[in-house]
C-alpha cells in the first residue's frame, strides 16, 4: 500500500464515531490530570493505562494519545495561572504566560498557549507519519 493509501485507512479508523468519543474523553481525562502539579503525562498515562484494557486495540491508543496530548496541555494551566508548572515541559510558559495573567490577560495566553498546543501536535505526527516508513525500512 502506499502512503496515501495508508492514510485513507487511518483516518477511516481515527474518524470512527466511537474513536473520536473516547479521543475525546482521554484528552478531558489527561486535561484533569495535567493541570495538577507534579504529574505529566507519563504519570497520567501509566495511572490511566488499566482504564484501556476493556477497550480495543486502537480505541486503545486513541485514548491513550489523548490522555497524552491533554496532560501535555493541562501542565500549562497551572504555570499561566498560579505560576507552577505541572511539568517540565511546561517551566517556560510560567516565564510569559504568568506574567500576562497578572496584567489580566489569562484568556488569550491560554488561547495561545492551546493554539501552539495543536500546532506542535499536529506537525509532530505529520512527521512521524512521513519519517517512519524509511526509518522502518532502514537496516
Amino acid at each position: 500500500m502506499s502512503l496515501i493509501d495508508n492514510i485513507l485507512v487511518g483516518f477511516s479508523v481515527a474518524l470512527e464515531p466511537s474513536n473520536l468519543l473516547f479521543c475525546f474523553i482521554g484528552v478531558l481525562i489527561g486535561t484533569l490530570v495535567g493541570v495538577l502539579p507534579g504529574l505529566g503525562p507519563p504519570a497520567a498515562i501509566s495511572l490511566l493505562l488499566p482504564a484501556t484494557f476493556h477497550l480495543d486495540v486502537n480505541s486503545s491508543i486513541i485514548m491513550l494519545a489523548g490522555i497524552y496530548y491533554g496532560a501535555m496541555y493541562g501542565g500549562s494551566t497551572t504555570s499561566i495561572l498560579v505560576n507552577i508548572p505541572g511539568e517540565s515541559a511546561s517551566v517556560v510558559t510560567c516565564l510569559d504566560g504568568y506574567q500576562m495573567a497578572r496584567q489580566g490577560r489569562a484568556g488569550p495566553a491560554l488561547g495561545i498557549s492551546a493554539f501552539a498546543s495543536f500546532i506542535a501536535g499536529t506537525l509532530s505526527v505529520i512527521a512521524l507519519t512521513l519519517m517512519a516508513p524509511p526509518l522502518g525500512r532502514w537496516p
